[in-house]
């Protein structure tokens, strides 16, 4: 058994809700209520080789692919039987941070901006192929995402863009492996929706660790893991929200997915708490 601190922060009062939790084990689920803007759902404990989890992404039936920042290998999760039932190897070790899916395919994203893709995942026969972007290890990369209306992957840079004055989100091309010159959305470091961020390096003010589409509204979520917060953008890429992430309950959120009938998952690197999955509204 676990008690877990969960801090509420609103601008008129700071609530603290204290609530405790018995789990039936490793993978086990739990209901909870958090701050006035989010809800988690479900929970999933990742086991230990899933300590550095750094991104997932929906499979099908109930199923997560993983990758972790340490060794090149793809971790089929089960969420209803709650365990590992795969791993796909095709890489040595390596920062890998993040993973999209298209059709048969993974794309891996490495943190020096190359990107692994891995036809024939889910076979005996992969093929892997490197995919070089415009980016390198002073980005450090760590967003991966399929668009599903292009079916182009999207990716950003976590750290320096080539303007320090916004976070770009980029296309490439799965025809041509080609990636854009320019972003097609720019995230505003100077937006006011980050005023209570604003860091005194105006690039640290908000730093990428994934992003997903949601399939219903096309909105993008952004995910933060350093400081962690979840930026949503309009389809057209404004800022519509940004929540603040409690840290006692994600304590380094990295991995964020949905679900075709929508259903948003976010992964954490292991804090305090063993490292997790969990299924969360927003408001």
């Amino acid at each position: 058994m676990k008690g877990i601190k969960v801090i509420s922060i609103t601008t008129l009062a700071v609530v603290v809700i204290i609530t405790a939790f018995t789990f039936k084990g490793k993978g086990s689920s739990m209901t909870q209520e958090t701050r006035n803007d989010y809800t988690i759902h479900n929970s999933w404990q990742l086991p230990e080789i899933l300590n550095e989890v750094s991104g997932i992404v929906w499979l099908s039936d109930e199923t997560i692919a993983c990758v972790q920042d340490e060794d090149g290998v793809i971790f089929i999760y089960d969420l209803k039987d709650k365990k590992i039932t795969d791993k796909i190897e095709f890489a040595g070790p390596g920062d890998y941070e993040g993973i999209a899916v298209h059709n048969n395919n993974a794309y891996v994203m490495r943190s020096d901006g190359t990107i692994f893709e891995v036809e024939k995942f889910r076979t005996k026969k992969i093929k892997v192929r490197k995919i070089e972007t415009r980016f390198s290890s002073k980005n450090n990369m760590e967003t991966i995402t399929l668009d599903p209306k292009t079916n182009d992957l999207l990716i950003a840079p976590k750290d320096r863009d080539f303007n320090d004055g916004f976070k770009g989100i980029y296309r490439v091309s799965l025809n041509s492996h080609e990636s854009d010159t320019e972003p097609f959305i720019k995230i505003n470091m100077s937006d006011v929706a980050f005023k209570s961020y604003k860091k005194k390096k105006i690039y640290k003010t908000f730093r990428p660790s994934e992003v997903a589409v949601h399939p219903k509204t096309e909105e993008y979520y952004v995910l933060e893991g350093k400081d962690p917060k979840l930026v949503i953008l309009d389809a057209d890429g404004t800022i519509k929200s940004v929540h603040k992430l409690d840290k006692d309950t994600f304590a380094q959120p990295e991995g964020i997915t949905f679900d075709p009938d929508g259903i948003l998952y976010i992964s954490n690197e292991s804090g305090d708490n063993e490292a997790n999955i969990l299924q969360v509204s927003f408001k």
